[in-house]
């Protein structure tokens, strides 16, 4: 095959998008820390999952027209880090096809070039050893051997075999990686990208195989896809989970598991959970599958499914409407990243407009914050990411806002970082007072973190057993203790200086009263002179967040 047009790039990118599916959970495991937050894999499979939606029901025979609504829907789609790049990547690909019917190897290798090229850019401090690096050392290695009698199947193999063995070099190139003894997870998932691409050229377009999609809803996507067809109908249950999953045989709940399956089967997928009770919404095909998924995990207490066609009213009570064109937008508006009902409360009290739902495990996409972006409605508009992992879906947020809104991102990477920052916005002063005040803010703060350690490890010269918990502060683990009170004083000790004058400290998801009590007094015992201050965050994931500034 000499050349390529969009009908093959279109069959290219649904393989590449399935066979990433079916690998995101491998991808997910290749997390350095032993901390319940390996998402990389599902940040880039649901990134190009929106990108081949995107294309899906596309019947262009012109490649630039399908690699321009490819990178669109990645654009869009873009989750955490690893996502946003590899959207940046396919942002540079399209590019470099502009005004192309189709494509030659030449024109392949010089699209790899433009995605490498637009990627480096997009990344204000590039780290070799990630994908990054596999993507360049692949196209650099296609662009050199490429020549105009090549074809398409010995470009791709010159350009996978590169990959392949970048990857594998990722280790010598990021010292952390070596230690743990893994690769890099967002080089390994473009590889599967990649070698989804290449399966397809050969005419083996990847079907999705993962258990989570079922044989019968797989055929009905496929024909709903060839008649041009989207999902139909807008399913809404209220379920309550029961308090001992093993006595009532039913199924212990996991948010994170919970959602990838959901949004497998539909899109637009919702959770809100309060308590025993959690809300869903989803657009579906099949609402049969999700109501027999759901109803392993609980009881119905209601159920709704309507035509998505139809107008229909929702059963989250707190679903925001659309403002009013006519109304004039306001000067100020501040976005926040969290998740837990006591820190959202926080960010509500200290200027917050609007919570974007995420955090750890849960990394917005840029459309979601284009959303929040339009429902403040405001001409200037700070967001607070509080996650490392999810300040460049909010910055490309920002890029693509467009007329009189100004949207800014302040590189919050954790909850009392964002917290401190909010607490110092002012409305009565301009954008780059507040701006420069909200930024200044951030290195005022040391957050430290505790959770539970998912696998046995040894990194940063601290032993890690599963099942113990650990103490977190930036890129470090600064302990490790059976016991999560000990490990609690242990992160803050070691956080402590001469400098410090207040704690605040945020209660997750499963610490008892008798827990917050004794590291309170714990805490007060030994910084008598130093103000305390312990709240309810109720985040999942983390059973303290401590921040002192």
């Amino acid at each position: 095959m000499k050349k390529i047009n969009g009908v093959m790039l279109k069959q290219m990118i649904i393989s590449g998008a399935n066979n990433l599916f079916n690998c995101y959970p491998e991808v997910d495991a290749l997390n350095v820390f032993p901390v319940p937050d390996g998402d990389t894999g599902t940040n880039m499979n649901l990134t190009i999952s929106s990108g081949a939606k995107e294309v899906a029901n596309r019947n262009d025979t012109n490649v630039y027209d399908i690699a321009k609504s490819f990178s669109k829907g990645l654009l869009m789609g873009a989750r955490g880090n690893s996502g946003v790049i590899l959207s940046q990547i396919f942002r540079g690909f399209a590019k470099a096809l502009d005004g192309k019917e189709t494509l030659d190897a030449m024109d392949l290798a010089d699209a790899f070039i433009m995605g490498k090229e637009v990627a480096y850019k997009a990344v204000m401090r590039p780290v070799e050893g990630t994908i990054l690096t596999v993507i360049r050392e692949a196209s650099d290695a296609l662009f050199n051997a490429a020549t105009s009698d090549m074809t398409i199947e010995e470009a791709f193999e010159i350009l996978l075999k590169e990959a392949r063995e970048s990857l594998e070099r990722t280790p010598e190139l990021l010292p952390v990686l070596k230690e743990v003894g893994v690769v890099d997870s967002g080089g390994t998932g473009l590889v599967k990208i990649l070698e989804g691409f290449q399966k397809a050229i050969l005419g083996n377009v990847v079907e999705k195989t993962m258990a989570t999609v079922t044989d019968s809803n797989r055929a009905k996507i496929q024909d709903a896809e060839s008649e041009g067809k989207e999902v139909t109908y807008c399913v809404e249950l209220l379920l309550k989970l029961p308090e001992n999953s093993a006595s009532s045989n039913k199924k212990v709940f996991v948010e994170k598991r919970f959602l990838n399956v959901l949004q497998s089967h539909g899109e637009k997928v919702r959770l809100n959970r309060n308590g025993d009770l959690l809300e869903i919404h989803v657009h579906a095909l099949n609402p049969g599958n999700i109501i027999s998924y759901a109803q392993q995990y609980g009881d119905f207490m209601k159920t709704k499914i309507e035509n998505i066609d139809v107008s229909h009213t929702t059963i989250f009570e707190e679903k925001k409407e659309e403002p009013k064109k006519e109304e004039p937008l306001k000067e100020y508006a501040l976005i926040a990243v969290a998740i837990g009902k006591g820190i959202e409360d926080l960010f509500k009290e200290y200027h917050v407009d609007y919570i974007v739902s995420g955090g750890q495990t849960m990394n917005p996409s840029t459309e979601d914050f284009v959303a929040a972006i339009k429902a403040v409605h405001a001409k200037n508009i700070f967001i607070l990411p509080n996650n490392s992992n999810i300040i460049m879906a909010a910055s490309q947020a920002c890029d693509v806002t467009k007329g009189d809104i100004k949207a800014k991102v302040i590189p919050s990477k954790t909850i009392p970082q964002g917290l401190t920052a909010a607490m110092m916005f002012n409305p009565e002063v301009s954008v780059k007072e507040n701006e420069q005040e909200m930024n200044e803010a951030l290195n005022n703060v040391k957050t430290g973190q505790v959770t539970v350690a998912i696998k046995d490890t040894s990194i940063d010269g601290v032993e890690v057993k599963k099942g113990d918990f650990i103490g977190i502060m930036g890129k470090s683990i600064l302990c490790s203790d059976k016991d999560k009170i000990d490990a609690a004083f242990d992160t803050l000790q070691k956080m402590i200086d001469d400098m410090s004058s207040i704690i605040t400290i945020l209660v997750g998801e499963g610490v008892n009263e008798e827990e917050i009590n004794t590291l309170s007094q714990k805490i007060e015992e030994e910084y008598s002179d130093i103000d305390i201050d312990i709240k309810m965050g109720n985040q999942p994931v983390y059973s303290f967040i401590i921040g002192v500034e």
